[in-house]
């Protein structure tokens, strides 16, 4: 495949390199970091507004960090200026502040500062920007290779946004090249290029997310392609894979011994011999070696990991890797390398255990806890037997068969703490079994030997009704949390995600969606106004960028009415959709997901109140009723729960999955859990139940009993109600499928 332009030749400044002249210079012009400047993502909302606030980009080269700071200088209304920190200090900091003052004292404008390469600052210099960063007097725009919360003033960072920049995909850097090869003022659109496909696939794959070395080969390869540059009018460049390779050789291996991809890369190493892949292992491994890292680094993190990750699952692993720093302290490079290799293969191949992290543990209830004295069977009768009995007590293991007997080692308050949980792989899992054994004679013994306790203080019976009251709110308010946790676990939201939240009562989703997407986008859907006017008011303490979206729509629908005012600024699609009971009363649940789908590209996360499985009064109260009422009360709810016209308790889990399928929603997974909680049912809500028409019961019950009777039934009930209230069963499903099946 070639890609080849035809243009008439237009003259660029020939001392400007392509990847300087290609630089985009709006946001429409910019490619790649959808994550976030894409469509609705907070950064590029910001930039549109002119509403910014401190930034930090951080990201390998070639990313456009310095480009995005360029594209902010052409759309915004303040006045711009710009520092590279390798040449220049605090006189030139002082002069850009003095500027900025002036500017904003005279005619009212900010100033953005832009300081690439802000982490050659030493604390003194950054330290200089600092007040006026505060103060408002600058917004600062800073770029970094290197983490900035190592290598940033960490006052700095706490008053900045950090974003960080990707390295370009494939498809992102084929779009730069023939932007490149297309543009015939600021590229080569204007001469007749043609550049072979494997061409164009070897110096995408060798810039290896770059778009500035992409860059540079492809002009390097297509100004060497032809003797003159540029060539006579008509005349036609190609662009082969010989020449491409010449151009672009070698990927550069991005690696700081002290720096982001020293530790990423030793993490990646370490983490792979954990998950047990030893081709990973040997890639990292050999990438670190490449790129100059010391060897005996190497060895010391897999020292520390045959402990911490191997441990008793196999004790010679220790012994392996010790003895390969040996190795290589007497032969060293080249032919170290292979007890490296042999180091690295066996961690990753051996069983693995954590079980030692047991002593973390340990040091932890030692720190937290209180001194807890030496029980005085293993204190040291040499020196106090006599006096204190110290010793006394004493079972000597070595007396008994198999060398061991029962009895508790622990101090008397900590009887029963388990610190070491063998694992069950290697050489653990020839010792766990006995290891619990003898653990459960111990914990036995020590319940026969609990010393009796002094009681040294009284508190006094909690009021009843305060009691229930606590109990009532505790366990309603677990079941909201266990279903917020479950629905955003199972999102699997990113920070820059655009959530769509909606159902009845997913406010309680809403605010930890937004917690979880900080450069993204929340969107919420409410049934009436008053709904939306109450999370605006519970928004306004959020910056203005960081509101979520509230419209309001029709019940059944997944979009802003038409009169909705921030319908403008409401995205096409979402990543996520979250809604808690957003089926409850729909009678065709299919085509609801469909519109679900139609509206999320990503995650589709629902938590629906099974009500079919919920508490019925019958099982509550039936054994404290009348035969004949308790005939009434049963006949009844086996009606209402039974009919299958009624949306809310027609469907069970495998009803749910059906419908999700026939959606076309694919990947689908469930979790059902209930949460029993005391509830003291109000008087006025069981009569409302049982005796109102306009209830589901009460219409069934009226069918069958006058209100005399239905009264009997609820004063009954009252009755049989105990004061701290009835177990009252709430089951919720979770369930979730991918948009795209």
């Amino acid at each position: 495949m070639n890609v080849e332009r035809n243009n008439l030749f237009i003259n660029t400044p020939s001392n400007e390199p392509l990847a300087a002249r290609m630089r985009p210079r709006t946001l429409d012009e910019f490619i790649g970091q959808d994550h976030i400047m894409g469509q609705g993502r907070l950064l590029r909302r910001a930039i549109q507004a002119d509403m910014l606030s401190s930034l930090i980009f951080a990201g390998p080269p070639g990313t456009g960090k310095t480009t995005l700071a360029m594209v902010i200088a052409n759309t915004t209304r303040g006045r711009f200026a710009s520092l590279n920190a390798v040449l220049s200090g605090v006189k030139e900091v002082r002069a850009e502040i003095e500027a900025a003052r002036e500017q904003m004292a005279l005619h009212g404008r900010r100033t953005i500062l832009f300081v690439d390469e802000v982490h050659r600052w030493n604390k003194a210099q950054q330290d200089a920007l600092l007040p006026w960063v505060e103060n408002g007097t600058v917004i600062l725009i800073g770029a970094t290779t290197e983490n900035p919360f190592f290598e940033v003033n960490a006052a700095l960072v706490s008053r900045s946004r950090i974003f960080q920049l990707r390295p370009l995909d494939a498809g992102e850097l084929r779009r730069v090249a023939e932007q490149a090869l297309a543009d015939p003022v600021r590229g080569y659109g204007s001469l007749r290029v043609g550049v072979a496909e494997e061409a164009m696939q070897h110096l995408i794959s060798v810039a290896d997310g770059d778009a500035r070395s992409l860059l540079n080969a492809l002009q390097l390869a297509v100004e060497t392609s032809t003797d003159h540059f540029p060539p006579p009018q008509g005349s036609r460049i190609e662009v082969s894979l010989e020449v491409a390779e010449e151009s672009i050789q070698r990927k550069a291996l991005l690696y700081d011994r002290e720096g982001d991809y020293h530790y990423d890369t030793i993490s990646a190493f370490i983490k792979s011999i954990r998950g047990s892949d030893p081709d990973a292992a040997l890639y990292w491994m050999a990438r670190m070696v490449a790129a100059g890292e010391d060897p005996r680094y190497i060895l010391r993190r897999m020292l520390i990991s045959a402990a911490e990750d191997v441990g008793l699952a196999d004790p010679n692993a220790l012994l392996v890797v010790e003895a390969a720093a040996r190795a290589w302290d007497r032969i060293g490079l080249p032919e170290g390398q292979f007890h490296l290799a042999q180091a690295a293969l066996y961690l990753a191949t051996c069983p693995k255990s954590n079980s030692c992290l047991g002593y973390f543990d340990a040091r932890a209830a030692v720190e937290q806890e209180r001194s807890r004295d030496v029980p005085r069977h293993l204190r040291d009768a040499n020196r106090d037997k006599e006096g204190f009995g110290h010793g006394e007590g004493y079972l000597y293991p070595h007396a008994y068969r198999d060398h061991w007997v029962a009895q508790a080692y622990l101090p008397q308050e900590l009887q029963g703490r388990l610190f070491y949980t063998p694992a069950r792989q290697g050489y653990e899992a020839r010792i766990a079994d006995e290891v619990e054994r003898r653990r459960e004679l111990q914990l036995a013994l020590a319940v026969d030997e609990t010393d009796e306790q002094e009681i040294l203080t009284f508190s006094p019976a909690d009021n009843e009704r305060d009691r229930w009251l606590r109990r009532t709110a505790g366990g309603r308010s677990a079941v909201l949390q266990d279903v917020r946790e479950r629905v955003i676990a199972a999102a699997e939201l990113q920070r820059h995600s655009r959530v769509l939240v909606a159902g009845v009562g997913a406010d309680v989703l809403l605010w930890e969606a937004l917690r979880h997407t900080p450069e993204g986008l929340v969107g919420a859907l409410v049934t009436n106004h008053a709904h939306a006017e109450r999370i605006a008011y519970q928004a306004e303490r959020l910056d203005p960028l960081q509101r979520p979206l509230v419209c309001v729509a029709d019940p059944g629908a997944l979009q802003p009415t038409a009169d909705c005012a921030q319908r403008d600024n409401w995205p096409e699609q979402f990543e996520a959709l979250l809604g808690r009971n957003l089926l409850q009363k729909c009678s065709d649940k299919t085509a609801l997901l469909r519109r679900a789908r139609q509206h999320s590209c990503g995650r589709i996360v629902l938590a629906e109140t099974v009500a079919c499985a919920g508490t019925r009064l019958s099982q509550l109260f039936g054994d404290k009723l009348s035969a004949e009422q308790r005939e009434l009360l049963c006949n009844a709810e086996e009606s209402v729960f039974g009919d299958r016209t009624n949306p809310m308790v027609n469907w069970d889990s495998a009803d749910m999955q059906r419908y999700f399928a026939e959606a076309g929603i694919g990947n689908i997974g469930y979790e059902q859990f209930s949460h029993s909680t005391q509830r003291v049912i109000p008087q006025a809500e069981l009569q409302r139940w049982i005796i109102d028409p306009d209830s589901r019961l009460g219409a069934v019950l009226r069918q069958h009993a006058d209100e005399r009777r239905l009264r009997e039934v609820a004063a009954a009930m009252l009755a049989a109600q105990p004061p701290d209230g009835v177990p009252w069963q709430t089951t919720v499903l979770v369930i979730w499928g991918s948009a795209v099946a």
